[in-house]
C-alpha cells in the first residue's frame, strides 16, 4: 500500500509530538519542552504556519514547567475558546492564522497584563533576532 497523505499536511509536516499538540489538543508534559528555560533573543512563531505568536521579551519563568509569556506579540496573533475537557474551565489559545492549539492562559501573572500564557515548546518554532 502507498502513502496517501499529502505532503504539505500538518502530520506530514510536523513531528508525532508537535501534531499530538497542535492538531489533537496535547499537552506535554511539564518541564519537559525545550523552550521553558529558554533564554534566546527573538519571536517565538507557530510551528504549523509561522505566524509570530510570542516575543522573548514577554517570557518569564512562572515555574509552571511550561514557556509563560505576559502577552501574544500582537493580540491578533492568537484566538481564544473554552476548554473543558479536564472537568474545568480553562481558555484554550490557539494560532488564529491556522488554529493550532498552542496552550492555556490564565489570569494569575505577572504586570503589566497579569495574564500567563502558558504554551506548549512543540507548538513552537523560535527565530532568533539576529537572523
Amino acid at each position: 500500500m502507498s502513502d496517501t497523505r499529502d505532503n504539505d499536511t500538518p502530520q506530514a509536516r510536523l513531528t508525532p509530538e508537535q501534531y499530538r499538540v497542535t492538531q489533537q489538543h496535547g499537552t506535554e508534559p511539564p518541564f519537559s519542552g525545550e523552550y521553558n528555560d529558554f533564554k534566546g533573543d527573538g519571536t517565538f512563531r507557530c510551528v504549523c504556519c509561522g505566524e509570530p505568536l510570542f516575543d522573548s521579551r514577554d517570557k518569564y519563568d512562572s515555574g509552571s514547567g511550561w514557556p509563560s509569556f505576559t502577552a501574544p506579540a500582537d493580540p491578533q496573533a492568537v484566538g481564544e475558546s473554552f476548554d473543558e475537557s479536564l472537568g474545568m474551565r480553562r481558555t484554550e489559545v490557539h494560532c488564529r492564522r491556522c488554529a493550532a492549539h498552542l496552550g492555556h492562559v490564565f489570569p494569575d501573572g505577572p504586570a503589566p497584563t497579569g495574564l500567563r500564557y502558558c504554551i506548549n515548546s512543540a507548538a513552537l518554532d523560535f527565530h532568533s533576532r539576529d537572523d
